[in-house]
């Protein structure tokens, strides 16, 4: 083991390289450019070392266009010897930088023991980490048994539909061609992410009636309508909200709550309009709510909660008329720790960094809802280089250090379970 971690030591400036070049791809996700670009700097480096290179368009996907293609990366290394297969899943896509920099966003400043950049952190350094963590294996110890692979996929931050979603779909993510799964998101090093919250997203909608706004008595605000809807949230459900707690170790401590969010609100006129509006009492209001939840929950009880307080406003209050437009819905997942790939990346956290791992789930979905529910695969976790807090803020960065040291642990972990020496007792007894 020690040979693998003074090997990984020493490439910590091609750790950087690949990083800050895959940073310098700007995948801004809406609309999803660059992928194709990035597939295939990743594939180009992955089949000059041995591996047979696919590229994957989630034809159909939400967003897939000509201009804009759902390219994935799917790369595999098969062993003469059988075993097992695991999997390294990161997604290429970065929300836009937005606001606030105090550096280009793409251009992967080096500062202070700091890669700066969009994606550096959320999930780009993880990316890199994976790819050097195999790469350094198969040159450390090339007759391995099993299989590993490493995939690029699209749009994780837009639900993962055209990413891991359809290659689950079409089989990718499913035994017995997979067997362990990786996902190397931010969630610090010595932290095991075994799952996530819920999410409901729908779009909620009030109707009223046009008429001139200086007679508004002669028709129905729609944006009265939806402040009657606000109000029961803030002044019911809200309250109720904030009182449930769950058993699963959410981080941070605020998301061991169940959580909604107004994600947008648009009523009246259409907005980007330069002059001055027409005195108009809109007939329309729309909100998205962004609802997450535990596994205490289920899913219709969250439904219920809120078309319950929708259907109350419409017996109580004159001319109130609504529809519900659900926009996405995932289960909750939570990994038992006692599964290999749980057990055997905490065992190479202790072994490589001298501390003792802590088990968490994310405040967010990940791509393992995908993994979980449509390739029926429960052995994965997330673990991987940086920060979550960082993730989609200005000057998001990835410390190099923990760059280097979720290298170390991922390819100790890799080792382990293609030998399926789950805790580490030969790299102990090494």
């Amino acid at each position: 083991m020690e040979t693998l971690l003074s090997r990984i030591e020493g490439k910590r400036d091609e750790l950087v390289a690949l990083t800050r070049a895959l940073v310098q791809i700007p995948t801004v996700n809406p609309p999803g450019e660059g992928y194709t670009e990035c597939c295939r700097l990743l594939g180009e480096r992955l089949r000059a070392r041995g591996f047979s290179v696919r590229y994957l368009r989630a034809e159909g996907s939400p967003g897939d266009s000509d201009r804009y293609p759902r390219m994935n990366l799917l790369a595999r290394f098969e062993s003469s010897r059988p075993g097992p297969c695991v999997h390294l899943n990161g997604h290429i896509d970065v929300v836009d930088a937005g606001a606030g920099w105090s550096v280009d966003p793409f251009a992967g400043v080096v500062r202070e023991g700091k890669l700066f950049g969009r994606g550096s952190c959320d999930m780009k350094g993880g990316i890199a980490a994976a790819i050097v963590a195999v790469e350094t294996l198969l040159e450390a110890e090339p007759d391995l048994p099993g299989a590993i692979e490493i995939s690029g996929t699209a749009d994780e931050e837009s639900g993962g539909f055209g990413g891991v979603a359809w290659l689950a779909r079409h089989g990718f993510f499913s035994k017995p061609r997979v067997d362990h799964v990786i996902i190397p998101e931010p969630l610090n090093v010595d932290r095991v992410c075994i799952g996530h919250r819920g999410v409901w997203w729908a779009e909620v909608t009030t109707y009223g009636r046009i008429a001139h706004g200086s007679m508004p008595f002669l028709g129905d605000c729609a944006v009265r309508h939806m402040a009657a809807f606000l109000h029961a949230l803030e002044t019911r459900l809200w309250p109720e909200l904030a009182r449930r707690r769950t058993v699963m170790p959410v981080v941070p401590e605020g998301a061991r709550a169940s959580t909604l969010n107004i994600n947008a609100i648009h009523g009246g006129q259409p907005e980007g309009h330069a002059g001055l509006p027409s005195p108009c009492v809109p007939d329309s209001c729309r909100v998205v709510l962004d609802r997450r939840f535990p596994i205490e929950e289920s899913l219709e009880e969250v439904k219920g909660e809120v078309v319950g307080i929708l259907n109350e406003l419409a017996r109580t209050r004159p001319g109130f008329r609504f529809t519900v437009r659900e926009l996405m819905e995932v289960q909750p997942v939570l990994t038992d720790p006692a599964l290999p790939v749980p057990r055997t990346v905490a065992a190479a956290i202790k072994a490589v960094l001298g501390r003792t791992p802590q088990f968490v789930c994310s405040p967010g979905t990940y791509d393992q809802k995908h993994i979980a529910r449509i390739g029926g695969l429960e052995d994965c976790v997330a673990y991987g280089p940086g920060i979550l807090d960082l993730a989609h803020q200005p000057d998001e960065f990835v410390a190099i250090d923990d760059l280097v040291a979720a290298t170390k642990v991922l390819a100790v972990a890799i080792r382990a379970l293609l030998r399926r020496d789950w805790d580490l007792n030969a790299a102990a007894a090494a």
